[in-house]
């Protein structure tokens, strides 16, 4: 165990030097370190409750999913029953329950089965029990029900917050924010961390904008003033604009083309006007509906809608056949931006409501990082007093070994541009304490061997080796342990799992490899005949 050749003492250096060699970043100012090559630009990011910032926990509008998915049933039911040329009428919702009455009752048994085949299994486990994602009951005398199982509505919902979360990460991320941490919590939620932000107001306002576009035609069949009075057409809405004074529009219900077949959106300025602006670009099937949809209403208005208000409604002049285009609506320069990037990032499937929030001042975060720092300084020097007076020589080794563990702790978080947190550094301080309980077991063994009359080098040679199988059973449950906390953990629990998994795998390394590796080169040139331990 205490025979290193050349090359393998050099691999157990140079390896524990490159990564201490990591943590160096953050011992200067950022921005030094951005003048730095991007390999080199690695560094820890304090979390919320170290350099304050903003916490903002959300909650997905579950009756806005409800109605959307009812919506979709009504409307897949009526395309269905059109392509099968089954008449109907009542087409309806009611409650959880999409209904509709067949013209003849001959039809009815070939509409349940078209119907039936909206149906789909429901996945994972619940598919496993044989649920779906609609039932289809044939109420009698040409009514058939369309229910939709709250199994459904809770797996359209679990869909919805995991769509949402990849949103609110793209919308927080074109801020330019530093690690943001987003992540669901609890079957609706999902919680937004943005360390450094001490501001969330526009944030806030992105966050709480569903931002989604069409782009539909105006209805110029009534006036605005006719359909406020109750006459407007069954497949027209009267909308508000969204600048002001509030202006009333007649819009068809149609979706000409909608948000989703975006692939750029990028604030700019009318050449013409100077005015700020936001130019967009469609895919190519948003790019075919575009231009036939402005190719067959040529001297029409059409309006552009977002999140049910009209931003602006021009008149066609001519075809638009190069899928793009800009939008235009009083904005300012940063108005323009905002929208730009809400439509970069994509609509939310559904609304999100703001349920808590709170700023967190950078003064209680350094003073959190002052304690941290005390009682990581405290708790260190303490260990390392009583490593000296109970292992003298032996005990400056295992001190050695233990400032290079954490300081390769801190060089794989950097590594990793991990978050430290508060419990972060509890890890770190805790890993300490298993750094050296390490070298102490190993150098019980020694004692226990001299005891039983070896000598010296054998002593230590048999110490090291017949303490690795307890080590390694210490760590590995310990690690299984900081696994499961990083598992079901959330936010600040994470962090110290996080840490202190890290922290065991270094241990484990310094303690069979640093630590091994100065008692080998010390043995080496001294040739003892004694241990001073």
């Amino acid at each position: 165990m205490l025979y290193f050749t050349r090359w393998k003492a050099l691999a157990v250096i140079v390896t524990a030097l490159a990564v201490c060699l990591c943590a160096v970043p953050n011992f200067f100012p950022d921005h030094t370190v951005k003048t730095w090559p991007k390999w080199a630009q690695r560094h820890l990011v304090l979390g919320l409750d170290l350099q304050g910032g903003s916490h903002i926990l959300l909650e997905v509008d579950a009756n806005s999913v409800r109605k959307d998915k009812l919506d979709s049933v009504r409307d897949d039911a009526r395309r269905v029953l059109r392509e099968a040329r089954i008449a109907y009428t009542g087409l309806a919702t009611k409650g959880d329950q999409v209904e509709v009455r067949i013209s003849k009752e001959n039809e009815v048994p070939t509409a349940l089965t078209k119907l039936r085949e909206l149906s789909q299994p429901l996945g994972g486990l619940l598919g496993s029990n044989g649920q779906r994602s609609l039932d289809v009951t044939d109420a009698g005398g040409g009514l058939i029900r369309l229910t939709v199982p709250q199994a459904a509505i809770a797996e359209r919902v679990r869909q919805s917050v995991d769509q949402s979360i990849q949103i609110v990460e793209r919308r927080v991320n074109e801020l330019g924010t530093v690690e943001p941490l987003i992540q669901r919590q609890g079957a609706d939620r999902i919680l937004v961390q943005v360390p450094g932000l001490q501001d969330p107001t526009r944030l806030k306002e992105l966050l709480g904008k569903t931002a989604k576009l069409d782009f539909r035609m105006v209805d110029s069949s009534v006036s605005p003033e006719q359909a406020q009075a109750g006459r407007a057409p069954s497949d027209s809405d009267v909308l508000m604009s969204s600048s002001s004074p509030k202006q009333p529009y007649v819009i068809k219900k149609q979706v000409l083309v909608s948000g989703a077949d975006l692939t750029d959106a990028q604030p700019g300025f009318d050449q013409r006007t100077s005015e700020p602006i936001v130019s967009f670009r469609f895919n190519t099937n948003g790019a075919r509906k575009f231009a036939r949809a402005t190719t067959e209403n040529v001297g029409q208005p059409f309006a552009i809608v977002l999140d049910n208000e009209v931003i602006s409604a021009p008149v066609i002049r001519e075809p638009i056949t190069g899928g793009s285009g800009q939008i235009s609506g009083s904005f300012t320069v940063q108005g323009a931006n905002d929208l730009a990037i809400l439509l970069r990032a994509g609509a939310l499937p559904a609304p999100l409501t703001i349920i808590e929030e709170r700023t967190v001042g950078p003064g209680l975060g350094q003073d959190s990082i002052e304690k941290g720092e005390l009682a990581a300084y405290v708790g260190s020097i303490l260990v390392i007093i009583f490593m000296l007076l109970t292992y003298r020589l032996f005990g400056v080794f295992a001190n050695i070994a233990v400032a290079v563990n954490v300081a390769m702790i801190f060089g794989v978080l950097s590594l990793l541009n991990a978050t430290l947190t508060l419990p972060g550094i509890a890890g770190v301080v805790l890993t300490v304490g298993i750094a050296v309980d390490s070298n102490v077991l190993i150098y019980e063994r020694i004692r226990e061997e001299l005891r039983a009359g070896r000598n010296a080098i054998s002593a230590i040679d048999a110490g090291f080796k017949r303490a690795l199988s307890t080590i390694l059973d210490s760590n590995i449950t310990t690690f299984i342990a900081a696994a499961v906390l990083f598992y079901i953990g959330t936010g600040p629990v994470r962090g110290f799992a996080v840490t202190l998994g890290i922290g065991i795998i270094t241990t484990v390394f310094t303690a069979f490899t640093v630590t091994r590796l100065i008692v080998a080169t010390w043995v080496r040139w001294k040739r003892p005949q004694t241990v001073p331990i």
